[in-house]
């Protein structure tokens, strides 16, 4: 396949030309001829937004950089997907809809300068007319890869496939700095047959989201066939986040293999009423977590966003069940071990109308931090800071612990309020900070119904 070199069209690798229309008159070229690779060799080349085509490949040499531009102007405004729904949106640093046989590769980086950006949403967002742009983000794609990138100062989120299939994402390093709002970095939304794997990444949000839009998002896509394979992940807000944009279902998502060091918290799945849509089939294992504030969080009362303070969302009372009302269940944890964890080994809620069901956690070995920072497990009302604490099940069925162990904890190292057949085998509890029963079981008079 020809190659097509961005400098040979007018691109300058000093940092400080515009090459945007150089790299797009490559191409361009490379697609009147029916495809090609556009070849970025080393240097720094001044961009905005790149509309990537149909078989196209984009390839950064060692030592290229595309460094974006902070100028709003230079990033055309779209239709697309913003948390979950579609409006119009500053086109992505890399930008592609309703292609086909697309790539990015090399040992290159993508710099977004995301500093003004970050600036402007914490300082001014009046003056964000539109939603920041994503580093790279594809909008009804098939067969996409990603490979052996560099991505760094995302402006919003990093790495954005939405309604996309066969996604193949591999070898990426991430960084974008622990403070920097909404940089999250791999979200596939609404994506089916999506590939992640041997990631490095260390962000100011969500590691890993899986998402499948909201109850704002007109037509409900879901987000399905997901494997996570052989990544670490650093300082983020979750290490592998589903929801809680997930009004389309999420299902059949695999996590294995994987560490996650400092991260705010583990596995987190996360919704509320309003929703709707079904998280089920997921199954995770072989994770090592570090210095963490809960290892496992499944909240259905979840309160961030739009509407997330309103009494249909917080209220503990029973509601009826529609299609309103989301719903966690078949979700397997397996050979597990969390060191230096903060809050609380685990943190379980479903709704009074709607219980999380068929969860398991198997082979699993948790240890408190010695000196807990006390900190909140999860975003609901009622809930504030904790530490050192064992399991908390709210709402809950069909929940089997096998082989789970808790170190250095306070309290039962299983509180259960309202549970039907939670078992527990072979479980037990280590240097407790103080004796008391493994489990703790409340039951709760039902709510009425409003």
């Amino acid at each position: 396949m020809q190659e097509y070199n961005i400098t040979e069209y007018g691109a300058a690798g000093d940092g400080v030309t515009l090459s945007t229309a150089a790299i797009q008159t490559a191409i361009d070229a490379a697609t009147a001829a029916g495809g090609g690779t556009v070849f970025v060799p080393a240097g720094t080349y001044l961009t905005g937004a790149i509309l990537i085509k149909s078989n196209i490949e984009l390839h950064l040499s060692p030592g290229a950089v595309l460094s974006f531009s902070s100028n709003p102007e230079h990033y055309p405004v779209v239709s697309s997907s913003w948390e979950g729904v579609l409006q119009q949106v500053h086109a992505s640093c890399v930008f592609g809809q309703d292609l086909e046989n697309i790539a990015i590769t090399g040992s290159g980086t993508l710099n977004g300068n995301g500093q003004p950006w970050w600036d402007k949403k914490r300082n001014a967002p009046e003056e964000l007319e539109y939603p920041r742009p994503t580093l790279i983000g594809f909008y009804g794609c098939r067969r996409v890869t990603l490979r052996d990138l560099h991505l760094v100062n995302s402006p919003s989120w990093t790495v954005n496939p939405i309604r996309c299939s066969d996604v193949t994402i591999d070898n990426l390093s991430i960084l974008n700095p622990a403070d920097s709002p909404n940089t999250d970095g791999i979200n596939p939304e609404s994506c089916r047959n999506v590939r992640i794997s041997n990631c490095h990444i260390d962000v100011g949000d969500d590691c890993i989201a899986i998402k499948a839009g909201t109850e704002d998002t007109a037509e409900r896509v879901s987000c399905e066939n997901i494997t996570i394979t052989n990544c670490t992940m650093v300082h983020g807000h979750g290490g592998v986040v589903l929801g809680s944009e997930m009004s389309g279902d999420i299902r059949n998502v695999t996590i294995t293999g994987c560490v996650f060091q400092h991260t705010d918290r583990g596995i987190r799945l996360k919704s509320r009423r309003g929703r709707g849509g079904i998280v089920e089939d997921i199954r995770i294992s072989n994770i090592v977590m570090d210095d963490v504030i809960c290892p496992f969080i499944l909240n259905l009362y979840y309160f961030c966003g739009p509407r997330g303070k309103d009494k249909y969302v917080w209220d503990k009372n029973f509601y009826p069940v529609t299609e309103e009302t989301p719903c966690f269940r078949r979700i397997y944890f397996g050979n597990i071990t969390a060191r230096r964890v903060h809050a609380a080994a685990g943190f379980l809620y479903g709704l009074a109308e709607q219980y999380i069901s068929e969860i398991t956690f198997d082979h699993i070995d948790i240890s408190m931090a010695e000196d807990a920072v006390p900190g909140v497990p999860a975003m609901m009302a009622g809930v504030g800071e904790m530490n050192n604490r064992g399991f908390f099940l709210g709402n809950v069925r069909d929940i089997r612990f096998h082989h789970v162990t808790i170190e250095n904890h306070e309290g039962p190292g299983f509180f259960v309020e309202n549970g039907e057949r939670v078992n527990l085998e072979h479980c037990e509890s280590r240097n407790t900070k103080q004796e008391e029963l493994l489990l703790e079981q409340v039951a709760v008079p039902p709510a009425a119904e409003s």
